[in-house]
């Protein structure tokens, strides 16, 4: 659960009920920030003189407040559509790509009109009609920390369960999904969990779960009937690296019980990098020792007209038919969607 050190109420957001319940849980909490902000300029209320101070104060802050656009992002290939239910995260993985995304924003908000944004869901998949109609729930954001505060996941999660048109899937880096086992999810939800070796998480991923949590939620959400998945991103080519990644293939298999034997989704993303996230990664965390020496990279044109650095041909060759091979000797009924 995320504890933040601040929460700024935009203006109306004590006026409902989402607003009221987060303000009701920290109001008697002397180590949280209460403000009541009078416009809706957040940043000012944030404190940091630079980028560094400004990226771990937005990492403590909560912001409170309503979607104002309700026009959703498209999402593909994973998805039809982005769901807003909240955006940010309390996480500080060093490579994520919402530390260039965010920008100067980096703060963690949650919009009190959830009813809105389903009833726009409804919408989309009205107009989608007789397609099914696939939502994202952890595009810009990682919900699960906020779902104490919002009930937002478990709402939505009970929604699409009653659209026979509806699918809706999210992805964590948590382990806090108790309040989900007893959803209505009627099969209609797919929960992934992103996972990496403990070295990586360890030095990179700084205010996440542990591995084996993340792994340990998995089964808890199996168990409950969700479709789940995992997300083995960004994989590090390191010295070992085949070996540590085997070892967390083999954790996931020693934690689901014996018996089971529904199918788990994979998917595999090896480490990239953009100049632009680079510079950034590289002012937020300047003692950083991610491997971006773009000599030791290929240079790349993406589907979206910006360049990136990726490994080589032959690495990204070996990497592809390793985990394949892993995967599927592990998982023998898995469905990898795709090595990259």
């Amino acid at each position: 659960m995320f504890i933040p050190k601040r929460v700024i109420f935009e203006k109306g957001s004590l006026d409902t009920e989402i607003g009221q319940n987060i303000y009701n849980k920290v109001k008697d909490n002397p180590k949280i920030e209460i403000i009541n902000a009078s416009s809706n300029r957040i940043k000012s209320n944030i404190p940091g003189d630079n980028l560094y101070e400004q990226y771990r104060s937005g990492k403590e802050t909560l912001v409170v407040g309503e979607r104002k656009s309700l026009k959703f992002q498209t999402c593909k290939p994973s998805a039809n559509y982005q769901l807003p239910l909240v955006s940010g995260c309390m996480g500080r993985c060093e490579y994520c790509y919402l530390n260039t995304q965010l920008g100067d924003k980096p703060y963690v908000r949650v919009f009190v009109n959830i009813d809105e944004i389903l009833k726009k869901a409804k919408q989309y998949i009205d107009e989608r009609l007789p397609s099914v109609t696939i939502f994202e729930g952890a595009a810009t954001s990682d919900p699960i920390p906020l779902e104490p505060y919002t009930n937002a996941l478990k709402k939505t999660i009970e929604f699409i369960g009653k659209e026979e048109k509806g699918r809706f899937r999210f992805v964590t880096k948590y382990n806090d999904v108790d309040s989900l086992l007893d959803a209505k999810h009627n099969n209609h939800t797919e929960i992934r969990f992103s996972i990496n070796t403990p070295k990586v998480i360890d030095i990179y991923e700084h205010h996440t779960a542990s591995a084996s949590k993340r792994i340990e939620a998995a089964v808890k959400v199996a168990n409950a009937g969700y479709q789940i998945g995992f997300i083995i991103a960004p994989v590090f080519l390191y010295d070992n690296w085949k070996e540590e990644y085997r070892d967390l293939i083999k954790s996931i298999k020693d934690k689901l019980p014996h018996d089971f034997d529904k199918q788990i989704i994979f998917e595999v993303i090896s480490h990239r990098y953009t100049t632009k996230a680079k510079n950034r990664i590289l002012e937020i965390f300047p003692e950083t020792t991610l491997p971006m020496n773009d000599d030791d990279r290929k240079f790349k044109y993406g589907q979206f007209g910006y360049g990136k650095y990726v490994y080589s041909k032959e690495e990204l060759a070996d990497m592809k038919d390793f985990f394949i091979k892993e995967i599927k000797y592990i998982f023998p009924n898995s469905l990898i969607k795709y090595v990259i």
